[in-house]
């Protein structure tokens, strides 16, 4: 007989975060799970590691194998970048979609899609960070009805903000505290209604934690030392907390048989990634490309680096990167510095602009695009006339070559392109950080082996750059010169770690799991529910359920 197993995620908690709060005490029913259960560590992928964990999670494959990468799609033969949201699904189904033989439970899962093949309940993008899919549900009028009942997630498509925007993380803290009582009964609710085969719900809240409130709660972030009085206590930790109650009262609902599963496909750090992918890389690949001449934020090499930027001044991070933008002529340069961003049109209409520019923010905004807001999106103007050029990211650094034959308007020779690749790794890993001298950049990945190498499968970029664990605001190239420094914008990124944590039937209390993978989650879940396990998936079970015995054993 089929065991019912109560599944919750929490997005983007860091296991080593965890495990130190759990052993000062402070997470209580994570500590209990793992004292009752089994816990084990999950790897997962090294880099398009903010965009890919759920959906590797969801499908159990790679995306060597499902073909998707991120969110954002560039389109080959047009320089244009647009934003796709999830997956779609078509080969490969989220793995709950079972059919008639299970009932499930799908609430606040992010980054899927609604699925006609789940029998059972569906609720999608309620309270997720960056849910990538519209607020709907299965059966249609359910959202509707949990609304009316329970309440709307406060902080939806409203936990994104800057680090020295001090009501911002306010009435954040304030909205997800809302959102995490609101879901403790709305899951108490639907376990009583009705015994699951499986339930399946995701804390969003660590995710957007993490994000904003790091620097406020890790001593090792550079802008720990100056965050602001008023920040008695951690709010990260508050929220993680409140999060580790909600656990204990969501599974005391939970069927006495029933197997208990806590998990995070991947974690979280310091961010080392939202100013070096969305701005730095950018503007080396623009001097890489337009050999002395600079664009935004140019500084001195051989000097000391001004003081960390501690106090802003725009309202926006985008605001002020576009402060730092370039200007030959000495006065509107001041005039720029002082006035305010909606003024700046004004001083180009008097001025005049370059011959070649890139585009600002407003101008895209203007033309509705969704990344307005990234300066990688700002040197698209110029992209036809570059080596290569940056793209749009979340995590990582993405490099697109401008290839012959294969962008509109390349310049890059096939028979150059393996050198070009050459020179730019070469540029990165001579990359220091200003401040400390250290090299900024832990890896560069070739994602093709050659320019004839065209699977549809590839992700856009041709090569990834991985950044080293300590945030920068200004670096240096001993060919390109000084970048920087710029003010931190998310002060939490992402790392490709996460956890198990499982407890039920034939689990042994305390016992350690061999390190898995986060695309062995699906897996794992269909295993313990005694559900068939796709052939295709990637992943395998990291615990084996013996049926007859109903005991189970580690893999």
């Amino acid at each position: 007989m089929n065991k019912p197993v109560i599944a919750i995620g929490l997005d983007a908690a860091d296991p080593v975060l965890l495990e130190n709060w759990m052993s000062q005490g402070h997470l209580k029913n994570l500590q209990r799970l793992r004292e009752q259960g089994a816990y084990g560590r999950l790897t997962n992928l090294e880099y398009y590691k903010a965009e890919l964990p759920w959906t590797t999670f969801l499908t159990g494959c790679l995306p060597e194998k499902t073909g998707y990468w991120a969110p954002i799609k560039f389109h080959e033969g047009t320089y244009e970048v647009e934003y796709i949201e999830a997956y779609d699904f078509k080969e490969y189904q989220p793995f709950y979609a079972l059919g008639e033989d299970y009932q499930v439970a799908v609430f606040d899962m992010p980054q899927s899609k609604l699925c006609e093949q789940v029998n059972g309940r569906q609720v999608l993008a309620w309270g997720a960070h960056s849910p990538q899919t519209p607020s709907h549900s299965l059966p249609e009028s359910l959202l509707a009805e949990i609304n009316k009942e329970h309440g709307k997630h406060p902080a939806l498509h409203k936990d994104h903000g800057d680090w020295w925007d001090q009501g911002y993380l306010t009435r954040l803290q304030k909205a997800m505290n809302t959102g995490i009582e609101r879901r403790i009964t709305l899951c108490q609710d639907w376990l009583k209604q009705q015994k699951w085969d499986l339930f399946l719900t995701v804390f969003g809240e660590p995710h957007s934690a993490g994000h904003d409130f790091w620097y406020l709660s890790q001593p090792n972030h550079p802008l720990y030392p100056y965050k602001d009085k008023s920040w008695t206590s951690d709010p990260m930790l508050q929220t993680f907390e409140a999060v580790d109650k909600a656990i204990g009262e969501i599974i005391a609902e939970a069927p006495e048989d029933a197997y208990v599963v806590v998990f995070a496909a991947h974690g979280s750090d310091n961010n080392t990634t939202d100013v070096t992918s969305m701005l730095l890389l950018p503007e080396l690949l623009y001097r890489f490309s337009f050999p002395g001449k600079v664009m935004i934020a140019p500084g001195k090499l051989g000097k000391t680096p001004p003081p960390i930027i501690k106090s802003p001044k725009r309202k926006t991070w985008t605001g002020e990167i576009w402060q730092r933008k370039y200007e030959p002529n000495l006065i509107k340069r001041f005039l720029r510095n002082q006035l305010p961003t909606k003024f700046h049109k004004y001083l180009d209409k008097f001025f005049g602009t370059r011959a070649e520019d890139i585009f600002s923010p407003e101008q895209l905004r203007a033309q509705k695009h969704e990344f307005f807001w990234q300066p990688t999106m700002w040197y698209s103007s110029l992209w036809p006339k570059m080596k290569a050029f940056a793209l749009p990211s979340f995590s990582e650094g993405y490099i697109r070559i401008n290839l012959q034959g294969r962008e509109p308007q390349g310049i890059v020779a096939p028979s150059e392109y393996d050198q070009v690749g050459q020179q730019l790794t070469q540029h990165l890993y001579q990359l220091k950080n200003a401040r400390t001298g250290e090299p900024v950049v832990k890896k560069v990945v070739r994602t093709r082996t050659s320019a004839a190498d065209n699977d549809p499968k590839l992700p856009d970029a041709d090569i990834v750059v991985i950044w080293h664990d300590q945030p920068t605001d200004v670096v240096d190239s001993p060919e390109l010169g000084r970048i920087g420094p710029v003010p931190y914008r998310r002060t939490g990124s992402h790392r490709g770690r996460g956890f198990l944590s499982v407890k039920g039937p034939g689990i042994t209390a305390g016992s350690t799991l061999a390190e898995g993978h986060g695309v062995d989650l699906a897996p794992t879940i269909l295993e313990l529910m005694g559900a068939p396990i796709p052939e295709y998936m990637d992943g395998k079970p990291l615990v084996v359920c013996d049926q007859s015995a109903e005991v189970l054993t580690k893999a």
